[in-house]
């Protein structure tokens, strides 16, 4: 038997041994690395440089795609981002190029990966401030949560809504259908232009056709769009139908979740809509100073479609 003690000095007699047949006439050297000051001071200000350089070329590059390349274009194009990307390839010849050769030399490829990351980082930040408000505005009017329909007598819940078709299965050879949108911008939604025509599928005649400034469109007489809006209940519109479990509270119509929105809606059949299908055209353009486009203006539109079918007897 052998104790614990034993084994324990023969396995630091044995490890001993081993490292000393390895080589008894090496070393291990303990020294450290010579701390050369100047060296250091050469590095640390080589690196100073480098970022200041790196930053300016980012300002630049942003400030040159906002008012040199922006005001070429009608909208947002590929080229935007992928220009500023591929400039990343010209940071190791521009520092060639400004700095003395004594302190290019202290770069090494660590220098390079972390100048890369600098430049687009600068160059983003930068753009984002350049192309939103207050500076600039690149974001069209649209609408908040696409269309809606009101709930009514002869409309079936088994409704559904996806992209930009909307099934409506009725339970009547014709129901009244109230359509209802939310016009959203991130300046000034009230002042954007709107043209919306709402036509049946197969006929020329169309049975909703507007044209104008959304303030306007949307004013506050009687028959009003936004009149016609605000007289629905938030319950009442038929993708707005979700009660929170906890409040028993609807959460609202999803086409107006926010108080900025501009809400309008409109009958489309006076007498009714029967099955067929309905078509919804909507363009939103919005004229301002600070638009950088060649237009001087942000478009947006979308085409909805109304699908009524007859529900089976």
């Amino acid at each position: 038997m052998v104790d614990v003690d034993s084994a324990l000095r023969a396995s630091a007699y044995s490890g001993k041994k081993g490292r000393g047949s390895k080589g008894s006439d090496e070393k291990v050297s303990t020294e450290l690395e010579p701390f050369d000051p100047s060296a250091h001071a050469s590095k640390e200000k080589a690196d100073a440089v480098s970022m200041w350089i790196v930053i300016v070329f980012g300002l630049s590059v942003a400030v040159g795609m906002r008012y040199l390349m922006m005001p070429t274009l009608d909208e947002a194009e590929q080229i935007m981002w992928l220009l500023p990307v591929l400039l990343v390839g010209l940071i190791q010849p521009l520092h060639r190029v400004v700095v003395p050769s004594r302190i290019y030399e202290r770069f090494t490829g660590g220098n390079w990966f972390r100048a890369s990351f600098l430049y687009l980082f600068t160059w983003l930040a930068l753009s984002f401030a350049l192309v939103n408000p207050p500076l600039a505005d690149i974001a069209a009017p649209h609408l908040a949560g696409d269309i809606d329909i009101k709930s009514e007598p002869g409309i079936m819940d088994d409704t559904s809504f996806s992209k930009g078709t909307y099934q409506i299965l009725i339970s009547e050879d014709s129901v009244p259908i109230t359509v209802g949108l939310a016009v959203r911008d991130n300046v000034d939604a009230a002042n954007s232009t709107m043209t919306m025509r709402i036509y049946e599928m197969g006929e020329d005649d169309s049975l909703v056709l507007i044209n104008g400034i959304v303030s306007q469109l949307a004013s506050s007489s009687p028959s009003s769009p936004s009149t016609l809006f605000e007289s629905v209940d938030d319950e009442e519109w038929m993708r707005g139908l979700k009660k929170n479990t906890l409040t028993g509270k609807y959460s609202g119509p999803k086409l107006a979740p926010n108080s900025q929105d501009i809400g309008m809606a409109w009958d489309i059949c006076s007498g009714g809509c029967g099955p067929g299908t309905y078509v919804i055209e909507v363009v939103l353009v919005e004229a301002d100073s600070r638009v950088p486009w060649a237009t001087g203006q942000n478009t947006w539109s979308k085409e909805y479609t109304l699908s009524v079918l007859q529900a089976a007897s």
